[in-house]
């Protein structure tokens, strides 16, 4: 018997081998669906469901696997996936990662006196250390999915990446609600920064940290000099969630790291769940700062955005469903990206398990059980009806020619909210049902109304009250 003919007995005893070690429920599930496919050498290669099995079964299992290999195979035994796609859709190419973990070049450090007690960024007898830039190396500009909700977020990035330091985006300030891919795009940045500049020294670090290793500096260690100087050496800083970084203390430490690092060119970049203005308890001078360069919010993503995102994640997690399985998920999340990659990560684990489950009603129930949002049934018609119940105004003065301020904006934000909450609905479609205008005139009122949005906080809390309105009364 070959090598190509044994492989169906090799992966048999295999299995014999992990039945005994592990739960009968964990067998059934993660190693029954496996496929033995050919046995070349010491080379085995198996068929399994998709990259999220993989991913989990290397995560859960390896240590039982390699044990197993090596017994029924040798020393030398090798594995190999390959991915098959959910419910036998055509294949498709999973991608490389696209760029590896980012690293810094070893830093210059002051080390510690004989006999000091050491702060905690002075490391004894070292004088360089490598400072770990903390970037996700899936967080790159290529996984981000540009729409309207972003875009000029991403373009300002793309221009720090090219000039860090040296652009008028100095710092750069994202904000905006959660799961709207402000992270994604602030290590987007700093990871472009290492592919262009190795040289420099990126860091990216939560406000929540930053407080806490300037309390550990100077309650526990006082080493303050320490943890000022540590910082005001990065060439690119990152600060994310900037809102948490409170306390007097903390904020005058961190205006000594920004001023410096700003003054000599550093390249920084902020995100912040609000805008600056409505930061709270910050000090004067520090939100001054944050406006000084550009201030960009991030939107709810519209359909469109949100249909690309769940095939182009799919497409990285090795798997493909129909159409109709996307567009069920874009038409029924609307909030975030979150929650839609959460959404379909589930749809994909419990297909994988479930493969005889049609998965539209996988995403039904995981929408219903996990994601908590429910279908939203909201209409042009109640849109209007909102706008008006809010402005005080009626609906005959909404569809009217009037160009009174309150009434050219009440309408404005009725396009707007028709467009982000109403799937496969055409700008021609909203503009022939809200006074009778056309595309063109529907999408520079969806334009004004987010540039609004991102400068005027009273015209803000206008379309926020009014979401909250059409979606209130779906829950």
């Amino acid at each position: 018997m070959t090598d190509q003919e044994r492989y169906i007995d090799v992966w048999n005893n295999c299995l014999r081998i992990i039945e005994n070690i592990i739960e009968p429920q964990q067998f059934n599930t993660w190693f029954k669906p496996i496929r033995p496919v050919s046995f070349d050498q010491a080379t085995l290669t198996v068929e399994v469901p998709s990259d999220f099995f993989r991913e989990y079964l290397e995560s859960a299992y390896l240590d039982v696997i390699r044990m197993t290999l090596k017994r029924v195979i040798g020393s030398d035994a090798r594995l190999v996936y390959l991915i098959k796609v959910v419910r036998n859709q055509p294949s498709i190419k999973v991608p490389q990662q696209l760029v590896g973990t980012p690293t810094n070049r070893p830093m210059n450090v002051s080390a510690a006196n004989p006999g000091e007690n050491p702060g905690p960024f002075v490391y004894p007898g070292l004088h360089k250390i490598q400072v770990n830039p903390r970037l996700n190396p899936v967080y790159n500009f290529a996984n981000l999915v540009e729409g309207e909700c972003n875009k000029m977020g991403i373009t300002a990035a793309r221009n720090i990446a090219v000039a860090p330091g040296k652009t008028p985006f100095n710092p750069l300030f994202i904000f905006g609600g959660p799961g709207l891919g402000k992270t994604h795009l602030a290590q987007a940045v700093g990871i472009a920064i290492k592919e262009k500049f190795p040289e420099l020294v990126v860091l990216y670090v939560t406000g929540n940290e930053f407080k806490t290793q300037y309390m550990d500096a100077v309650a526990v260690h006082n080493k303050l000099t320490d943890f000022l100087a540590y910082y005001m050496r990065m060439d690119v800083l990152i600060v994310d969630d900037i809102q948490d970084l409170m306390g007097q203390g903390c904020q005058n430490a961190f205006f000594n790291v920004f001023n410096h690092l700003h003054q000599s060119g550093r390249q920084l970049i902020f995100t912040s769940d609000r805008p600056a203005v409505e930061l709270k308890n910050f000090e004067e001078r520090l939100l001054s700062r944050f406006k000084w360069g550009l201030s960009v919010q991030l939107s709810y993503p519209d359909y469109h955005t949100r249909l690309q995102m769940l095939k182009s994640r799919a497409f990285r997690e090795g798997v493909s469903f129909s159409d109709e399985l996307y567009e069920y998920l874009a038409s029924n999340i609307k909030t975030n990206f979150r929650e839609l990659e959460g959404a379909l990560i589930s749809v994909i684990a419990h297909s994988t398990v479930h493969t005889d489950r049609d998965p539209v009603a996988i995403a039904a129930d995981v929408i219903q059980k996990i994601v908590g949002e429910a279908k939203l049934d909201i209409s042009i018609d109640k849109v209007q009806k909102n706008v008006c119940e809010y402005f005080n105004i009626t609906r005959d003065d909404l569809l009217s020619k009037s160009r009174k301020r309150q009434i050219v904006q009440a309408r404005q934000i009725a396009m707007f909210l028709c467009r982000q909450f109403i799937s496969n609905c055409s700008l021609a479609t909203i503009g022939a049902e809200i006074g009778g205008k056309d595309h063109a005139t529907v999408l520079h009122s969806c334009n004004t109304v987010s540039d609004l949005m991102s400068t005027d906080k009273v015209f803000r809390k206008y379309v926020n009250d009014i979401e909250e309105m059409l979606t209130s009364s779906q829950r």
